[in-house]
C-alpha cells in the first residue's frame, strides 16, 4: 500500500504537469500519463507499487461506464444494436487480421500471432471515451460508432478470456472450467439485466425517503460497484457490470441526480487510472529494444486507423469523421494486460513477448491525444477552452443559461425594464462578441452545479434554460430540478423530441422554439389565401390546442417509437374532425371568393 507521503507526491504531480499540459493544448489525458511516468519506478521513483494503483484506479473505469449508462435508456441502447453487434465485430475481425498478419511478418509463429492480434485490436475504454467526453463528440455520429465498438470490446473480452488459454499447452486440463466458467458468465449477467432494475430502484428509493444527500450517493456508488464487482466474480468486466446498472436507471428518476453527484469520483479515479498507466510503462524495455518497440507501436497504431477508417467510411461517415474514429480506437486497451497475462499463463506466449506487447500497448495510448493534436492542427480545430468563469456571488432573480439567439431576446427586454439576471454560455467566443457590447455574461457549462451554485441558483427565483444543445440541455434540466426544486424553469425546446425529454425532468414551462413563429408565419399565408383574421385566428387557435394538447398526453409514450407512430395518425384525423367541425366560417369564405371571382 501507498504511504501518505507517496499519494502527497503523486497528487501533488497531477496538480503541477496535468494543468501544464491542458495550458499547452495537449490535454489532461497526455498530462496524467506525463505525471505517471514521473513519479513512477523509471524517473523519480517516488512510487514503485504501480500494480496496486492501477488496481484501486480501474474504479474510475467502472464509474465513467455507469455515468455513460445513465445517459443511454434501454430504447436507445437498442438504436445502438448495429454500432455494437456489426460494426464492433467488423472492427475486432479486421483489425485483428491485420495485427495477426504484421506480427507474424515480425517473427512471430502462426499462433502467436492470431491470439496477439485479436488481443491487440482491443481499444482501451477509458482513452477513447474520455477523450470524447473532452471533444463533447460523445454523441456524435461517429462517436456513438467509437462507443458501440467498445461497447462490444468489452462483451468480446468474456468468451476470450475463456477460450484463448485453451490455445495453449494446457488446453485440456482448463476446457472443463473455461465451459462451465461461461454458463456462470451468462446467468449472471441474465440475473443483472433481468432483475436489476427493480433491486437498483428499491435501494436507491429508500436511500432517498432518508432525506440525506449523502446516503443516496453512497447508494449510487454501492449500485455502480456492487454490479461490477458481481460480474466480476462471474468472469465478466467491472466495466461492463457498471455499464449496465447505469442503463438500469436510466429512464429513472435519479438518473440526473445520481450523474451530478458521482461525477467528482469519477474523475479522481479515471484521473488516477492514468496516472498508474503512465507508471506501468517499462522504460528500461524501451532503451533495450527502442527500434524493435517503434516498429510494434507504428504497425499497431497504423494498422488499427486503417481498419477503423476503412469501417467508419463503411459505414456512411464522412472521411473527416472517419479519421476520428480511426485515431480515437487506434490504440491498444486495458484488457490487454489481462488476456496477455491469461494467454502466457497457457504458455501460448512467452514472457519476454508480453512484456514487449506491453509496453507497446502502453506507448500506443500515449500516440492518441497527440495523433488528435495533429488532426486537429491540420483541420483548424481550435483547442478547448478553459472550465468557466469564476463568478462571484450574484444575487440576481433571473438567471439565463444559454445566451444565443433565443436567450438573448429575454435578456434585452429584461435589461430594459432594468431587471438584474445573471447570463451563462458555454461558447467562449459568444462571451467575448457579448461582452464587446457591455454585456455582463460568464463563460461556463450551465449543465454543471458547481457553476450553477456560483451564479446563485439557490437564491435565485426564475431560470431561463435556453441552451440549444438538447443532450445538454436536458442534462442541466435534470440537475436544475434535482438541486433547485424552488428554482422556476422556463425552458427552450428545440423540436418536440427535446421538449419531451425535458418533459421528463419534470420542467413544465416549455416553449418550442419555432412552434410560435411558424404558426405566425402561417397566419400570414392564410390572410394572403383570403381567409379573415378571426377565421386564421380561429384556425390556428384549434391547432395550437389540440398540439399542446397531444404533447402533454404523448409525454411518456416517446420513447415507443411504434405506439407513437400510429398516435400520430389517429391525432391528425382527429385534427382533421375538428376542422370540419368549425368549418362553417371557411365554407363561407370560399363561397364569397368564388362569386367575387366570377
Amino acid at each position: 500500500m501507498l504511504s501518505m507521503a507517496q499519494w502527497i507526491q503523486l497528487i501533488l504531480a497531477a496538480v503541477i504537469v496535468v494543468p501544464l499540459c491542458a495550458r499547452l493544448g495537449l490535454g489532461s489525458v497526455l498530462g496524467y500519463l506525463a505525471a505517471g511516468v514521473l513519479v513512477g519506478p523509471w524517473v523519480l521513483g517516488i512510487v514503485d507499487e504501480v500494480e496496486h494503483v492501477l488496481h484501486f484506479a480501474e474504479y474510475g473505469v467502472v464509474l465513467l461506464l455507469f455515468v455513460i449508462g445513465l445517459e443511454l435508456r434501454p430504447s436507445r441502447l437498442w438504436a445502438l444494436r448495429k454500432a455494437i453487434f456489426g460494426a464492433g465485430t467488423m472492427q475486432l475481425l479486421g483489425s485483428g487480421v491485420l495485427l495477426a498478419g504484421f506480427l507474424f511478418l515480425m517473427g512471430a509463429p502462426g499462433k502467436t500471432a492470431a491470439v496477439a492480434g485479436v488481443v491487440l485490436a482491443l481499444s482501451s475504454t477509458a482513452f477513447a471515451l474520455q477523450i470524447l467526453a473532452e471533444r463533447k463528440e460523445l454523441t456524435a455520429r461517429w462517436g456513438r460508432t467509437a462507443f458501440g465498438v467498445l461497447l462490444f470490446q468489452d462483451l468480446a473480452v468474456v468468451p476470450l478470456l475463456a477460450l484463448l488459454p485453451l490455445l495453449g499447452t494446457a488446453g485440456e486440463q482448463t476446457a472443463a472450467p473455461s465451459l462451465s466458467q461461461l454458463g456462470i458468465s451468462l446467468g449472471a449477467l441474465l440475473l443483472v439485466v433481468f432483475g436489476g432494475r427493480h433491486a437498483l430502484r428499491f435501494a436507491l428509493g429508500l436511500a432517498s425517503r432518508s432525506h440525506v444527500r449523502e446516503i443516496l450517493t453512497a447508494t449510487a456508488l454501492l449500485a455502480a460497484f456492487g454490479t461490477a464487482y458481481l460480474l466480476e466474480a462471474a468472469g465478466l468486466s467491472m466495466a461492463l457490470g457498471a455499464f449496465l446498472a447505469g442503463v438500469l436507471l436510466a429512464d429513472s428518476e435519479f438518473r440526473h441526480q445520481l450523474e451530478a453527484d458521482i461525477e467528482p469520483f469519477k474523475g479522481l479515479l479515471l484521473g488516477l487510472f492514468f496516472i498508474a498507466v503512465g507508471m506501468s510503462l517499462n522504460l528500461g524495455l524501451l532503451a533495450s529494444g527502442p527500434a524493435r518497440i517503434a516498429l510494434l507501436v507504428i504497425g499497431l497504431v497504423g494498422l488499427k486507423f486503417l481498419a477503423l477508417y476503412a469501417l467508419g467510411r463503411f459505414s456512411g461517415l464522412e472521411s473527416a469523421d472517419a479519421r476520428k474514429l480511426g485515431i480515437a480506437l487506434s490504440q491498444g486497451g486495458e484488457f490487454a494486460f489481462v488476456l496477455f497475462g491469461a494467454v502466457q499463463a497457457g504458455g501460448l506466449i512467452s514472457t519476454s513477448e508480453v512484456q514487449e506487447l506491453v509496453v507497446a500497448v502502453s506507448l500506443s495510448m500515449v500516440t492518441t491525444p497527440l495523433l488528435f493534436l495533429l488532426h486537429d492542427a491540420l483541420s483548424g480545430r481550435q483547442a478547448p477552452a478553459p472550465d468557466f468563469d469564476q463568478i462571484d456571488e450574484q444575487e440576481a432573480p433571473v438567471i439565463i443559461v444559454g445566451f444565443g439567439r433565443f436567450g438573448q431576446i429575454a435578456a434585452r427586454v429584461l435589461g430594459a425594464l432594468r431587471v438584474p439576471f445573471t447570463a451563462l454560455d458555454a461558447s467562449h467566443q459568444q462571451v467575448d462578441f457579448v461582452r464587446k457590447y457591455g454585456n455582463d455574461i460568464y463563460y461556463g457549462d450551465g449543465s454543471r452545479l458547481d457553476l450553477l451554485e456560483a451564479a446563485g441558483a439557490q437564491r435565485a427565483r426564475f431560470l431561463v434554460l435556453a441552451i440549444d444543445d438538447p443532450d445538454t440541455s436536458v442534462r442541466a434540466a435534470g440537475l436544475i430540478r434535482a438541486h433547485f426544486p424552488n428554482l422556476q424553469v422556463f425552458a427552450r425546446a428545440r423540436d418536440r423530441n427535446h421538449a419531451y425529454r425535458l418533459m421528463d425532468t419534470g420542467v413544465t414551462l416549455i416553449r418550442r422554439e419555432t412552434f410560435h413563429s411558424a404558426l405566425a408565419l402561417t397566419r400570414d399565408l392564410l390572410l394572403a389565401l383570403g381567409m379573415t383574421g378571426s377565421a386564421a385566428d380561429r384556425t390556428l387557435a384549434i391547432f395550437r390546442e389540440h398540439d399542446e394538447r397531444r404533447l402533454q398526453a404523448h409525454a411518456a409514450l416517446h420513447d415507443d417509437q411504434e405506439r407513437m407512430t400510429r398516435l400520430a395518425r389517429d391525432a391528425a384525423r382527429e385534427l382533421e374532425e375538428l376542422f370540419k367541425e368549425d368549418a362553417g366560417d371557411l365554407l363561407r369564405l370560399a363561397r364569397e371568393r368564388d362569386q367575387t371571382d366570377r
